[in-house]
């Protein structure tokens, strides 16, 4: 069975966790002091956020989904969930008691401050697919620090100084979360290569089949996807371990792949245009040109 639920306001929020509101846009959830609960009989909730949510959970409620794919999910874990996104939980019916903390944000309380004009480029609030972030017990007593200073914050009264400093508070931690994210590509360096080397033979399978001539030039969403990736973290992924972004990276294997076929002098320009995906011959040449520094018929000459 299916159940929906919708929060669109910190209050319906704070309220399901048994917790005050203090301000109506932001609050700091500890939810040990939430009742115990259930999300109902054994199957899955898909719950609907209208807010920015960011949960440090310490206890499994269930398997978390998003789309087709589950959360890389344990305890001690942080996941990033934005407006607009549904999260799923596969519950097996039992009541348990929530633990851990959440920070709640409403989109409204960032308008015109700094935070709101550069929040699109926190990436993993769209690591959706299976990457949670795995804390170290330092990187967790830091995030427990940016909390407690938003949590000072909403215990004063408010006043002019209040939405900016809540709001850089929320920057701080979500720059550290993306320094935590840096060191976990690393650390991970075994699973992201054995990615990269997946990536690799997807490519290789992918001019080798009739995929260019039906679907088009590959793309970075197409590969992520085959990946079970999100593609901003499929993105950084391969920059990460290339130094290349995935455009560039796919971009750089069509120009090797076009010049293995300009050596098959039977076929014109155009007919290699086609066979790789491009819709327009010129687009091929310019990118070949951008590339390479000649165009493919200059390359085919000089070799």
């Amino acid at each position: 069975m299916e159940r929906i639920f919708r929060f669109d306001t910190v209050t319906d929020y704070n309220a399901l966790n048994n917790h005050e509101t203090l301000h109506p846009l932001v609050s700091i959830i500890d939810f040990s002091k939430a009742n115990p609960r259930t999300w109902g009989e054994k199957g899955t909730v898909r719950i609907n956020f209208g807010m920015y949510c960011i949960f440090l959970k310490d206890v499994k409620c269930g398997d978390l989904k998003y789309g087709r794919n589950y959360y890389d999910y344990q305890e001690g874990t942080l996941v990033f969930v934005a407006p607009g996104q549904v999260m799923e939980i596969e519950t097996d019916g039992k009541v348990y008691q929530p633990m851990g903390y959440a920070l709640v944000f409403h989109p409204d309380l960032i308008r015109g401050t700094s935070l709101g004009g550069i929040i699109q480029e926190y990436n993993f609030f769209s690591y959706n697919a299976n990457e949670a972030l795995h804390l170290s017990e330092r990187e967790r007593q830091i995030v427990l620090d940016c909390f407690s200073k938003i949590e000072f914050e909403l215990q004063q009264n408010i006043d002019k100084h209040s939405k900016k400093l809540i709001a850089s508070n929320i920057e701080l931690f979500l720059n550290y979360s993306e320094r935590f994210y840096d060191r976990q590509f690393i650390t991970r360096d075994n699973v992201n290569r054995g990615i990269l080397e997946k990536f690799e033979e997807l490519l290789n399978s992918y001019f080798s089949s009739d995929k260019p001539q039906e679907i088009g030039l590959p793309s970075v969403a197409y590969f992520a996807e085959e990946l079970h990736l999100s593609a901003n973290y499929f993105g950084d992924l391969i920059k990460k371990e290339t130094g290349k972004s995935a455009k560039e990276y796919i971009q750089d294997k069509t120009i090797d792949v076009a010049k293995t076929k300009t050596f098959d002098s039977d076929k014109t320009v155009n007919e290699i245009a086609y066979e790789l995906g491009f819709k327009y011959p010129q687009h091929f040449t310019r990118l070949f040109k951008q590339k390479v520094g000649c165009t493919p018929n200059e390359f085919r000459f000089q070799n």
